[in-house]
C-alpha cells in the first residue's frame, strides 16, 4: 500500500472483502457476521484506518458531537462543569463543542444556530431564560436539549435550588446575629440563577423581620474585580452592612481582598459568605464560608442525560441536585472577638 491516508478501499483489500462490507462494518455492524466484522476491524486497526467523520455521520445519523453553550468561558464554575462533560462524553466516543454568549440573548441564538449547523447530536444550555427565537430553533431542530442550573418545565434539566442557596447563606448570617446584610449579585437581566439567589436571601431576611433593600444590593460583572468593586460600594454606605453575601464565590473572595485593602479584619469587622464552593474558597485567607454547588456533578449528569436522549432512552424531566452550607472562617457572630 502506498503512503498517505489509509482509505476504506485499502481496508477492504487487506480484509479480502468489498468496500460496501467495510462501510457496513462502520455504520451497521450488526448486519455482518461476527467473523467478517472481526476481520474488517483487525485490518482497520492494523492499517491505522480512521473513518471519515462526515461519512460516518451520514451513515449513522449521528455526528458523535455534543454542543454546550455557557454564559462565559472566563469562569471556574463553568470550566468545571465543561471538564466533567468532556470527560464523560469522551469515554463514550463523543466530542464536546463549546460556545459562549457573554450574557447576550442574541449571541446565544447565534451560537445555537452555529452548533445546529455543525450537526451536533444534542445541546447543553445554562439557565431557563432565553429569547423566544432560540426556543423555537431548539424545538424545530428536534434535538435533545438539557438545561443546567435552572429548568423551565419544557426541556430536560439538571438543576439546583438557587433560591435555597441564597436562603442558606442569609440564614447562616442571621443566626450569627447580623441584621444589616448586603449582597453582590451578577447582572440580574438574563441571569435567572442570580435572581433566584437574591430572592432566596431576601425571603430569609423577610421571615426574620429584616430586609434586603435595593441600596444593599449591587450588581457586578461575574469576576473577582466585580466582587471587590461591589464590596467597596457597600462599605461606602453611611450605615455599612456587617455582613456580605456574594452571589458567586468570586464576589465573596473579592470582598476579602477589598476588606483587607481597607485595613479591615474578616470576620471580626465583616462576615462574608459565598455561593458555589470553588476549590480556591477553602484556601483563601480566611477560608470562605460558602454554599456548595455540585458543579462537576451537573456537567457529568448533563452529559449522561444527553447521551441517553440521543439513544432514545427515557430520562427524568428534571434532576435537582442538593446544595449545602459549608461553614469556614470568614463568618462569625456579631461582636465576637
Amino acid at each position: 500500500m502506498s503512503g498517505g491516508r489509509v482509505k476504506l478501499s485499502d481496508v477492504a483489500r487487506d480484509a479480502g472483502v468489498s468496500p460496501a462490507t467495510v462501510s457496513r462494518a462502520i455504520a451497521q455492524p450488526d448486519l455482518l457476521s461476527p467473523d467478517t466484522l472481526a476481520k474488517v476491524r483487525a485490518s482497520a486497526q492494523r492499517l491505522g484506518y480512521l473513518p471519515d467523520g462526515a461519512a460516518r455521520a451520514l451513515a449513522s445519523g449521528r455526528s458523535m458531537t455534543i454542543g454546550a453553550i455557557v454564559p462565559t468561558l472566563d469562569s471556574a464554575i463553568f470550566a468545571r462543569a465543561l471538564q466533567a462533560m468532556q470527560a464523560t462524553l469522551a469515554q463514550a466516543g463523543y466530542l464536546l463543542l463549546v460556545a459562549s454568549h457573554e450574557a447576550s440573548p442574541a449571541a446565544e441564538t447565534q451560537a445555537v444556530r452555529a452548533l445546529l449547523g455543525r450537526g451536533v447530536d444534542g445541546l447543553m444550555l445554562v439557565g431557563a431564560e432565553r429569547a423566544p427565537e432560540t426556543t423555537a430553533l431548539l424545538d424545530a431542530s428536534g434535538l435533545p436539549v438539557v438545561l443546567t442550573w435552572c429548568g423551565d418545565g419544557h426541556f430536560t434539566a439538571i438543576t439546583i435550588d438557587n433560591a435555597l442557596a441564597g436562603r442558606l447563606a442569609a440564614e447562616h448570617l442571621i443566626r450569627l446575629g447580623h441584621r444589616r446584610i448586603g449582597m453582590i449579585t451578577g447582572h440580574l437581566q438574563f441571569n435567572d440563577r442570580q435572581r433566584a439567589r437574591l430572592a432566596g436571601a431576601r425571603a430569609a431576611l423577610t421571615e426574620a423581620g429584616l430586609s434586603l433593600p435595593d441600596p444593599l444590593v449591587v450588581e457586578q460583572a461575574l469576576t473577582l474585580a466585580g466582587g471587590r468593586a461591589g464590596c467597596a460600594m457597600l462599605l461606602e454606605l453611611e450605615d455599612k452592612p456587617t455582613a456580605l453575601i456574594g452571589g458567586i464565590d468570586l464576589f465573596a473572595i473579592g470582598c476579602l481582598e477589598e476588606a483587607h485593602a481597607r485595613g479591615m479584619t474578616v470576620p471580626r469587622d465583616l462576615s462574608v459568605v459565598g455561593i458555589d464552593g470553588l476549590d480556591m474558597s477553602a484556601h483563601v485567607s480566611p477560608s470562605l464560608t460558602t454554599v456548595h454547588v455540585p458543579t462537576g456533578r451537573i456537567g457529568h449528569l448533563a452529559a449522561r442525560t444527553l447521551m441517553a436522549l440521543v439513544q432514545g432512552d427515557r430520562v427524568d424531566a428534571e434532576t435537582m441536585l442538593p446544595v449545602e452550607l459549608v461553614i469556614r472562617r470568614s463568618s462569625q457572630a456579631v461582636g465576637a472577638v
